[in-house]
C-alpha cells in the first residue's frame, strides 16, 4: 500500500526536461503504486480543457496508462492550474480533489492542501486569489474565445513575476499561525501541502499535541515526491531532474 505526492511541476513546453523527468516517473516510481496524488499547479498554466495541446494530451495518456495498471489519481488544483475539469480529469483518469481535503492516509486523518490558502501576509495574493476561485468569474473567463485567454494567461504570468519579485521571503511562505488554525479546524495532527518551493518536515502543536506539517518541493532542479507506506513515517525524496 504505497502512496505517492508530488506537486509543482509546472508542466510547459518550454521545460521539456520537467515533462520527460515526470514520463519517467510514471514508468519508474509511481509504477505499482496503489495511489498518487498531484497536489497543484501540475500545469504552469491551464486555461480551459478545450485547449488540449500536445503536451496536455501526452500527460493526460501518460496518467491514463497509469490509472488503467490499477494506481487511483488525485487531482488538487493549484493557483496556476485551476482552471482544470472534469473533462481532463475523465482523459487522465484522475479524480479531482477539493482544496482542501482530508484523507485516511493508512490510518492517520492527513489534510491535503495545496499550500496558497495559508499565505495569509500576502493580502494581495489572497484578494486575487478569492476572485480567481470564484465560479461565476471562472464561468466567464471559460465562455472567451481560446485565443483571449491564452493571452489573458501570459498577462497574468508576466504580472505574477513581477510582484514576487518584489516581495520579501516571508510573505510567500506560509503563515504559522493560518497552519494551526486549519489543523485544528479539521481535526488532524498531519498536513501535507506544496506551492512555497520549500520542500521540509516541519513539528509543530495543533490541537494540544505533537502535529506534523510536510512541504513538497517543487521540479525546477529535482524530482521531489513524498512515500507514504504503513506502519512507516512518510519520506520525502528528491533526485537530479
Amino acid at each position: 500500500m504505497t502512496t505517492l505526492f508530488i506537486s509543482d511541476l509546472h508542466l510547459e513546453e518550454s521545460r521539456p526536461d520537467i515533462t520527460e523527468a515526470f514520463l519517467g516517473f510514471l514508468d519508474g516510481t509511481a509504477s505499482g503504486v496503489d495511489q498518487l496524488y498531484i497536489l497543484g499547479d501540475f500545469f504552469e498554466a491551464w486555461i480551459g480543457d478545450d485547449e488540449r495541446t500536445p503536451l496536455q494530451e501526452q500527460i493526460a495518456a501518460a496518467l491514463r496508462k497509469l490509472r488503467d495498471s490499477g494506481t487511483d489519481i488525485f487531482l488538487m488544483h493549484g493557483n496556476r492550474d485551476f482552471l482544470i475539469g472534469e473533462d481532463f480529469c475523465k482523459r487522465a483518469g484522475a479524480s479531482l480533489l477539493d482544496d482542501p481535503t482530508v484523507i485516511d492516509l493508512h490510518g492517520t486523518p492527513t489534510l491535503l492542501m495545496h499550500g496558497d490558502s495559508l499565505c495569509t501576509a500576502d493580502v494581495e495574493y489572497q484578494k486575487f486569489r478569492a476572485n480567481m476561485r470564484n465560479p461565476q468569474w471562472q464561468q466567464m473567463i471559460l465562455q472567451r474565445p481560446l485565443k483571449d485567454r491564452q493571452q489573458m494567461a501570459r498577462q497574468l504570468r508576466e504580472i505574477s513575476m513581477a510582484k514576487n519579485q518584489g516581495k520579501e521571503e516571508f510573505i510567500m511562505d506560509v503563515t504559522p499561525e493560518e497552519v494551526i488554525k486549519d489543523m485544528e479546524a479539521h481535526g488532524v495532527q498531519h498536513m501535507i501541502h506544496g506551492h512555497t518551493h520549500r520542500p521540509a518536515v516541519h513539528e509543530l502543536i495543533a490541537n494540544g499535541l505533537p502535529a506534523k506539517r510536510i512541504v513538497l518541493g517543487d521540479w525546477d532542479k529535482n524530482v521531489w515526491w513524498l512515500e507514504a507506506e504503513p506502519g512507516k513515517e512518510p519520506e520525502l525524496k528528491k533526485q537530479p531532474l
